[in-house]
């Protein structure tokens, strides 16, 4: 199994949530902290919390694919070359089909989605010169099918399944192994205005150490936990008519 000790460690989304606890729990470990968000004080904060250990951040938005690919740069001139990507950096709202609005949903896409693809982007290039690496993105459960007023988030989601899944193909033989994380939902600063209609919620800190055993692994496809994914799995398998109408019955309290 992988040791990520000295490995140099990029994390999108690394001053809040998933994250910063990614961050925090690798870095306890050994491994090379290269943090990047939109939020200064926030990863300055987390800089001092890892004192003693080695890490550098940078202030970036994963939209911009100049800045970022800048960003990265220069957090490699510091640590070195990119072991391991984790994608966490992400964003979620209320997308209803009775007030949509496509540019909601534009801009939860370019974050979720595009965002990671201008990660892989950032570090890809040189994991394939030097045939090793690997990739890794944060998805959903809400993947698997669209969930009422998450339209914007389930297409996003889905889509960064599509992307990797091809690039897994492609990058495996080539020595770089790419993980799909699929968590249910996890108590974060995201999910804190519907926590209340939710029935149960991941601790970040249990949500991170099994997203660290499965990039140990280097395990292509991880969801969890199993009480959350068997019936989406389910759902998905169903025809539509039924799936929809299991979906309107469990999901009420969320179309009120």
């Amino acid at each position: 199994m992988t040791s990520f000790a000295g490995k140099v460690v990029l994390i999108t989304g690394a001053a809040n949530g998933i994250g910063r606890e990614l961050a925090r729990q690798l870095a306890a470990e050994g491994a090379r902290i290269a943090a990047v968000d939109l939020q200064a004080a926030a990863l300055e904060k987390l800089a001092i919390e890892l004192d003693g250990k080695s890490v550098a951040w940078a202030v970036a938005d994963v939209t911009d694919r100049a800045a970022l690919l800048q960003a990265v740069r220069g957090l490699e001139e510091k640590l070195g070359s990119t072991d391991l990507l984790i994608a966490s950096a992400g964003i979620g709202r209320e997308t209803s089909a009775l007030n949509f609005n496509g540019e909601d949903v534009a801009n939860i896409i370019r974050v979720n989605l595009i965002g990671v693809v201008h990660s892989i982007d950032a570090v890809l290039p040189g994991m394939l010169r030097r045939r090793s690496g690997h990739l890794m993105a944060l998805s959903s459960l809400a993947s698997y099918r669209g969930f009422p007023k998450m339209a914007g988030y389930c297409a996003s989601k889905a889509g960064v399944n599509g992307l990797l899944d091809a690039l897994r193909v492609e990058l495996v033989p080539a020595g770089i192994a790419v993980t799909t994380i699929c968590p249910g939902w996890i108590r974060t600063n995201m999910t804190a205005q519907i926590a209340a209609r939710l029935p149960r919620l991941l601790e970040v800190d249990d949500a991170a150490r099994r997203i660290i055993v499965a990039l140990r692994r280097r395990r292509p496809f991880v969801a969890f936990p199993a009480r959350d994914t068997w019936p989406v799995r389910i759902l998905r398998w169903l025809p539509a008519g039924i799936s929809d109408w299991i979906v309107r019955r469990r999901y009420r309290r969320f179309l009120k």
